[in-house]
């Protein structure tokens, strides 16, 4: 891999890392609602889930998935319909105040954020066409296949890592302000509504032509 291609793939990551989407979101919620230690749990679970996407591409499976329609759309409505679902649940909430860390630390367990981090993860219309139809294009051929995974997974985890763990921190500093009765069900409104459009955005991709 030159390092020409690897700066390539910095900036594409980049850009998919630090623009918002439903993980940043968990994250920056989980933030409010049990500190910023215990989101890192959540941050993990994402993060495993796109490596797994991005395994999957490495092996051929991305190339299995465009050729396959109802695999396909198999995995694709369940991330819709997961997406939709924590949407809806989070748009009608009723709670009106952010609880802080210490109450509700017992309420969601360490797996219990993982688990949910990983199914937004894997739910992230983003990381699906970015992994099925961009990412093997880094990857050389006739080059050793683990050496380029391990540096553009461990480039990707690491972007990934610092900007969800950077959206919770910021967060966790308004909390405060978050806190403010009556600002959760704002939040939640807001929260419900981007969900409910990332599903509805992963409802339009399309499997990529078999003659692409």
């Amino acid at each position: 891999m030159s390092l020409q291609t690897w700066l390539l793939y910095v900036v594409a990551v980049f850009v998919l890392t630090v623009t918002p989407g439903p993980s940043v979101l968990m994250c920056v919620s989980n933030a409010v609602n049990h500190g910023v230690r215990r989101t890192f749990f959540s941050a993990i679970g994402s993060v495993t889930a796109v490596v797994g996407i991005m395994a999957c591409s490495a092996v051929g499976v991305g190339a299995v998935l465009a050729a396959s329609e109802t695999l396909f759309h198999v995995i694709k409505w369940f991330g819709v319909g997961y997406l939709l679902y924590i949407g809806i649940t989070t748009l009608r909430s009723t709670t009106s105040n952010f609880e802080l860390p210490a109450g509700t630390a017992g309420r969601s367990s360490r797996k219990a954020l993982y688990a949910k981090g990983f199914l937004v993860g894997a739910s992230n219309p983003k990381a699906l066409l970015f992994f099925t139809a961009f990412f093997p294009q880094f990857i050389n051929p006739a080059a050793p296949q683990l050496y380029q995974f391990a540096i553009l997974g461990g480039t990707f985890v690491c972007f990934e890592l610092f900007w969800l763990m950077s959206y919770a921190a910021f967060a966790s500093r308004l909390s405060p302000w978050l806190r403010v009765k009556g600002r959760a069900k704002a939040f939640n409104r807001l929260s419900g509504l981007t969900f409910m459009g990332a599903g509805a955005l992963l409802a339009t991709v399309k499997r990529a032509a078999k003659d692409a």
